[in-house]
């Protein structure tokens, strides 16, 4: 049992720096095995996501180690294609694995995969889109058992631009015989990423940040060394704890333009926002003023910054108006939050706050990873004491997240079990 405890209040101040981005470095864990050579993967965060990623790879006879911050994957002697079903249940991300695997081995089977339990965030787009690269699949009624004689390119045009479907068409395509087209495909920050990563290894991939994709297959990979971009949502998450406490931050490796969504919206809301290069540097005196959101794909606002945007909400002077279009279950955090005092109502898409003064310390529960990481912040702007307990979902994308906010001033100590391990312990 892992849980934060937060004394709130007070300004942050100070300089940050975030990790290479969650959402980047686990697609490139699975096209790591697209080569037998040596993949490097810089400045790798040892967070609890990344970590069962390794477990599951290291099950597939991949050898993967850390030397200091950097994971070393070598892929030479992979002699499985059963993806555990225990870690598949703790990791949706396992699904990218799909792709990989079909691209290296030719088959591949797996439970379905589990992660933060907001919403039902289907996999039949990944299956349908495989499909037209000739892809069979032989059980989707308990778990995923799908083959391949020969991947061959194709036109495929995603229902909905998933962000992993499209890594996944991506990871499939990039040794298959012939050119795929992706079109409607997400356009996220860290799709392009890992299509940069992909190229690093020698794969043809044109059009990433557009609707369209093309991949030219080839007939081989290479090792490569690679530094993921930083972490955009760890990023906002810092940025909307200065609107909420006040004071003044500098975010370092955070790549502004891919913050753009938020940025937007709060810079001309009663703070001062400076960007350089890869540097965020926001100072916060005034309550925040009421305000709108509406998450959806890239590049509108991240529905990963939802909960977070939420803490800000019950603060804020005046009504704010919250709308989720990504995922029907992500407002999980909320009852929590009205627990601490916010003046809030909600259905399964929309919320409306009142801002209130201030909230309250209270004995609140993560349920999913960004709820959990809005609750800390809600904590951390909160008159008196707020424990957030199961901490552990907030550990699978935050690395030393408690000791960062210190940094900045916040009064916040992770407390674990004696039998608990930390999060970023292999």
């Amino acid at each position: 049992m892992e849980k934060f405890v937060i004394n709130g209040g007070g300004r942050l101040d100070g300089k940050v720096r975030v990790e290479s981005a969650k959402n980047a470095v686990l697609p490139m864990l699975a096209g790591a095995i697209l080569t037998s050579e040596d993949v490097v993967i810089k400045n790798c965060p040892k967070i609890r996501d990344v970590l069962v990623m390794i477990k599951i790879l290291k099950s597939l006879g991949v050898k993967v180690k850390f030397e200091t911050n950097d994971l070393i994957v070598n892929a030479s002697g992979i002699n499985g294609y059963i993806i555990p079903s225990d870690l598949c249940g703790e990791l949706r991300s396992s699904v990218f694995l799909l792709g990989a695997l079909l691209s290296r081995v030719k088959r591949a089977e797996m439970a379905f995969p589990g992660g933060c339990k907001i919403g039902e965030r289907p996999i039949d787009i990944h299956i349908v889109a495989l499909k037209y690269l000739g892809v069979d699949f032989f059980d989707i009624s308990t778990k995923i058992v799908c083959s391949v004689k020969t991947l061959k390119g194709a036109k495929v045009c995603l229902a909905y631009p998933s962000v992993g479907a499209t890594e996944n068409l991506l990871l499939s395509s990039v040794l298959a015989n012939g050119t795929t087209v992706i079109k409607n495909c997400a356009k996220e920050p860290e799709v392009k990423d890992l299509c940069s990563f992909l190229r690093s290894m020698g794969a043809k991939i044109f059009g990433e940040g557009t609707d369209t994709i093309t991949v030219e297959g080839v007939k081989r990979l290479h090792g490569t060394v690679y530094t993921p971009i930083g972490d955009r949502i760890e990023a906002g998450t810092y940025f909307i704890a200065t609107l909420i406490n006040g004071g003044m931050v500098e975010i370092s490796n955070c790549f502004p333009q891919n913050l753009l969504p938020l940025i937007d919206k709060f810079c001309y809301n009663t703070c001062k926002i400076n960007t350089f290069n890869d540097i965020i540097l926001i100072t916060s005196k005034n309550k925040v003023k009421g305000f709108t959101v509406t998450t959806a794909p890239h590049p509108a606002f991240p529905t990963d910054l939802q909960a977070q945007v939420c803490a800000l909400a019950c603060v804020a002077s005046g009504c704010s108006v919250i709308t989720e279009t990504v995922f029907e279950n992500r407002f999980l955090h909320l009852p929590e939050m009205i627990r601490m005092g916010a003046d809030a109502v909600f259905d399964g898409k929309r919320a409306v706050f009142n801002g209130v003064k201030s909230l309250h310390g209270a004995n609140v529960f993560a349920k999913d990873l960004r709820g959990g990481a809005g609750l800390v912040l809600a904590g951390l702007g909160a008159e008196g004491k707020t424990v957030v307990n199961d901490a552990m979902h907030v550990n699978r994308g935050y690395y030393k997240l408690a000791e960062k906010l210190t940094s900045l001033g916040a009064d916040i100590k992770l407390v674990r079990d004696r039998n608990t391990k930390e999060c970023y312990e292999e």
